[in-house]
């Protein structure tokens, strides 16, 4: 039977420890025409590094599969959420991109001591946060969150494509590419796309 000394020792490592947890945050798809914005947040697990973590945009789909896969395992906790598009019209889309940041925050099974999220601008969250610049490329468990956040929404794309295939979606991911705005011109906005978005908008 362990001594009230030894039980008081674990008590307090395991207060000490939690104020050491830092959560990265990133999004994917601010700049489509379609589909909602998605953000992650993770907490990486020192004891299990993930060797490769980088910004998503310099990491082929194939790199981004597999990791995505590894930080899923590894990772202490993480969480993925969105902003619909509706929420998008609604309130624009840097504060969407905002909340679904704080929604991933809020997600997350551990609650970090401090957040570093990549950009300049901060969602409202209950914990210290830091906006970092190009974070994604200095900070691995921002790095970690661009991947969750980038894979989460192809892989919507996809189902996106899956019901309205004549804008081909699975190719462009909602960006505005000539083949997407001719495809618009043609079709007519879907559901999917931002009536915001001012090349939506002149379609409507």
């Amino acid at each position: 039977m362990r001594s009230k000394k030894s039980l008081l020792t674990e008590q307090t490592a395991l207060v000490w420890d939690a104020p050491g947890l830092i959560a990265g945050v990133d999004e994917a798809g601010r700049g489509p025409l379609a589909g909602p914005v998605v953000a992650a947040a993770v907490i990486l697990d020192d004891l299990h590094p993930i060797p490769g973590l980088a910004d998503s945009k310099k990491l082929t789909a194939l790199k981004r599969e597999r990791l995505f896969d590894q930080i899923r395992a590894k990772a202490l906790c993480c969480s993925i959420a969105e902003a619909t598009v509706e929420e998008i019209d609604t309130l624009n889309i840097l504060q969407a991109t905002l909340l679904a940041m704080q929604r991933a925050v809020n997600g997350l099974r551990l609650k970090p001591s401090k957040v570093l999220i990549d950009g300049n601008q901060l969602p409202v969250l209950d914990v210290l946060a830091e906006a970092i610049v190009k974070g994604d490329s200095k900070v691995q468990a921002i790095s970690a969150a661009s991947i969750l956040a980038k894979v989460h929404r192809d892989r919507l794309c996809l189902a996106m494509h899956a019901q309205y295939p004549e804008y081909g979606f699975h190719l462009h991911k909602g960006y505005g590419t000539a083949a997407h705005l001719a495809a618009l011109k043609e079709f007519g906005a879907s559901p999917w796309h931002r009536k915001s978005f001012s090349p939506v908008a002149q379609v409507l």
